[in-house]
């Protein structure tokens, strides 16, 4: 997703299907987006927005999937970031397994529909709008995101994918994975999206430094939030 602001969580980038996030396109998906997330660090120079995920960047002990499941190994733009969350694990698992309210807390996601009734479980599907600012490439346009659910299980992971279009502008597949792990102190949430398609790969720093603007935001939101909510209670 394309995003607006880093957070202070670790990331990863590695070499490089949803949700989608974008900076310097813009999340953010946040994407990310994408995860989901819209106007960022990312709306900087692509070449900063670059240099700030580079900075952050570190190495994931080994393949994260869910239920066998993973990102796409053979994408060539790809990000992967962990931030500790001090909330119960079933408060954060709920808060982004809640997409419906997505736009309750995350501002770079505008808009949100369930394509299917019930929980969110393998096969669901929702559409959502993340704005995209302009580049050098392309223009500034609103991305319209169709995910389905690859894998889901409850307070542990969930894997979706799908495809994000805007005028100008096309993401032909995101894989966005995200893990749960209870820790001493709170839970580990783990984030790990790739992209691929043609148009997002003929610059892939650019997309990369995007990519990863927008999951440093969606963590920011969701650890912001599951902590606050936690306080509260």
């Amino acid at each position: 997703m394309f995003s607006n602001r880093p957070s202070n969580s670790s990331a990863r980038q590695s070499r490089p299907r949803t949700g989608v996030r974008a900076a310097a396109l813009t999340i953010p998906l946040a994407i990310a987006g994408v995860l989901g997330a819209a106007v960022p660090p990312a709306q900087a120079a692509p070449a900063q927005a670059q240099a700030q995920a580079q900075a952050r960047a570190t190495h994931h002990s080994g393949p994260s999937q869910c239920r066998g499941e993973g990102v796409d190994t053979s994408a060539r733009i790809r990000y992967q970031s962990d931030v500790v969350i001090k909330a119960p694990l079933s408060t954060v698992f709920k808060l982004q397994t809640d997409v419906e309210r997505w736009p309750a807390w995350q501002p770079p996601v505008l808009t949100m529909k369930r394509l299917d009734p019930g929980p969110l479980r393998k096969g669901s599907q929702f559409r959502w709008t993340t704005p995209a600012p302009a580049t050098p490439s392309t223009p500034a346009t609103t991305l319209e995101i169709t995910s389905t659910v690859q894998q889901l299980q409850r307070n542990h992971c969930v894997l979706w994918r799908g495809p994000a279009i805007g005028e100008g502008l096309r993401i032909d597949e995101g894989v966005h994975l995200w893990t749960f792990t209870e820790v001493k102190g709170g839970v580990r949430v783990h984030t790990e999206e790739t992209w691929t398609g043609a148009q997002v790969e003929a610059d892939i720093p650019t997309a990369t430094a995007a990519l990863g603007a927008g999951l440093e935001a969606w963590l920011h939101d969701l650890k912001t939030t599951a902590e606050s909510r936690t306080r509260a209670q």
